[in-house]
């Protein structure tokens, strides 16, 4: 799945930073360094000015999930970039959100 030519994997930085804070916490140390390093060949980018705000839109919007910042910024950078593409094991929070770029996000896995 992640394999494909077609695609380019962009992963927010907040979603780093809960990642592995989930790692280290669950995992320990040595797991964290070794997933941490294995980001190395991903691109991270964090969350510009628009996004913030973009972000902050998004929780207020879907306050009945909730929807918080790390899932908010997923979409604030999707939109940011246009990706209709989202991968993810949240479906019911990534489903229910209407982008503005796009009708809905495509996610995987199915």
């Amino acid at each position: 799945m992640l394999q494909r030519a077609d695609l380019s994997l962009l992963v927010p930085a907040l979603v780093v930073a809960e990642a592995t804070y989930f790692v280290g916490e669950r995992l320990g140390a040595v797991a964290e360094r070794q997933f941490l390093e294995g980001l190395c060949t991903l691109e991270v980018e964090g969350p510009s000015v628009e996004d913030l705000a973009r972000m902050a839109e998004l929780v207020e919007q879907y306050s009945d999930f909730p929807l918080g910042g790390t899932d908010a910024s997923v979409v604030a950078l999707a939109e940011r970039h246009h990706a209709r593409l989202i991968i993810t094991l949240d479906r019911r929070h990534f489903a229910a959100i209407q982008p503005r770029h796009c009708d809905a996000f495509e996610l995987l896995p199915d």
